[in-house]
């Protein structure tokens, strides 16, 4: 299945690639020196996790260099069926090509309690039916499975949004939701990818009727642009944010200048570099602040110095940088 994006910059000559997939891989070493090698050879950069539980993967490259990518990937048994999403890029979304190892393609960390989404996820919903759903006024609950900072410039309207500093934090705030075991529970996070461990989690806690959005966020904003889903969609490369026709007058901005509470939907990163965390910032406090740092204090660790595995760390451990 492919997903176009349609941005604001479609006639792009670039494209990035975002896709994952639960399929097992026998030896994830081997996995590695094959995909950098096709990547290297088409100029594809971005980032590649690989686990013996599958792959998790962006890359951008020039749009005929992606598709024979995706020609090749299709040609291997275990790929097959991908759900690609494409988008539109611009060729400075990655610094750097990295393929790497890893215990796990998102990391949840539940150890022996592991789950494989193959045998325990939610059903899949189709964008449509989510849509459907909404416009019928379908009881369910929306729950984002993604972190704090990425529902503050965007989310569905009237979503649930559990206090994640990292997906990780999970079954830290599960108790947060626990009201909701016997009702109709909708997972979403931004391509599908850490909703078929939640989803498959909160089954494993006892949640009776849970679902996951087939494709995540990025699928429903592609159908649906500036309906139900308010304001931008964070992403982990060097857009940060993308949005869909935002010169639509539909297009909602939620997310707020954690300086001056402007409307604002940029980011930028603390000036401490210690911290180096990220937060919305509207130009004028960038104008005016040029080495801001966190307006809501940076991170203290418990002997008072700055966190140094703050935002950033944590984003490089998810991209696999």
């Amino acid at each position: 299945m492919v997903l176009y994006m349609q941005q604001d910059n479609t006639h792009s000559p670039f494209q990035v690639l975002l896709f994952y997939k639960y399929v097992h891989i026998a030896d994830p070493a081997q996995e590695v020196e094959r995909q950098r090698a096709l990547q290297s050879s088409l100029g594809l950069l971005g980032r590649t996790i690989i686990a013996t539980e599958g792959v998790n993967i962006t890359l951008e490259g020039t749009v005929e260099n992606t598709e024979k990518y995706i020609e090749a990937m299709k040609a291997d048994p275990r790929f097959a069926d991908i759900h690609w999403k494409k988008s539109a890029g611009d060729g400075k979304n990655f610094r750097k090509l990295s393929v790497k190892v890893r215990s796990e393609i998102v990391t949840l960390g539940l150890g022996v309690c592991d789950l494989d989404p193959n045998v325990t996820t939610g059903i899949h919903l189709r964008p449509e039916e989510l849509h459907e759903w909404i416009q019928s006024g379908k009881e369910f609950y929306i729950v984002d499975m993604r972190n704090i900072y990425e529902h503050k410039v965007g989310q569905f309207a009237g979503s649930i949004c559990p206090p994640l500093n990292n997906f990780r934090d999970l079954p830290k705030v599960i108790d947060t939701i626990a009201h909701l075991k016997d009702k109709t529970v909708l997972t979403v996070c931004t391509g599908g990818v850490r909703c078929e461990k939640a989803s498959g989690y909160l089954i494993t806690q006892g949640f009776k009727d849970v679902y996951q959005l087939d494709g995540g966020i990025v699928s429903y904003m592609e159908k649906y642009p500036n309906e139900d889903f308010k304001g931008k969609l964070y992403v982990f490369d060097n857009r940060k944010v993308m949005g869909f026709f935002t010169d639509d007058p539909k297009h909602e901005v939620i997310g707020r200048c954690e300086k001056c509470d402007t409307p604002c939907e940029q980011f930028v990163n603390c000036g401490d570099m210690a911290c180096h965390a990220h937060f919305i910032c509207c130009d004028g406090c960038i104008e005016k602040y040029p080495h801001m740092t966190c307006p809501s204090g940076c991170q203290i660790n418990r002997s008072g110095n700055r966190v140094k595995s703050g935002f950033m760390t944590n984003l490089r451990k998810v991209l696999g940088f």
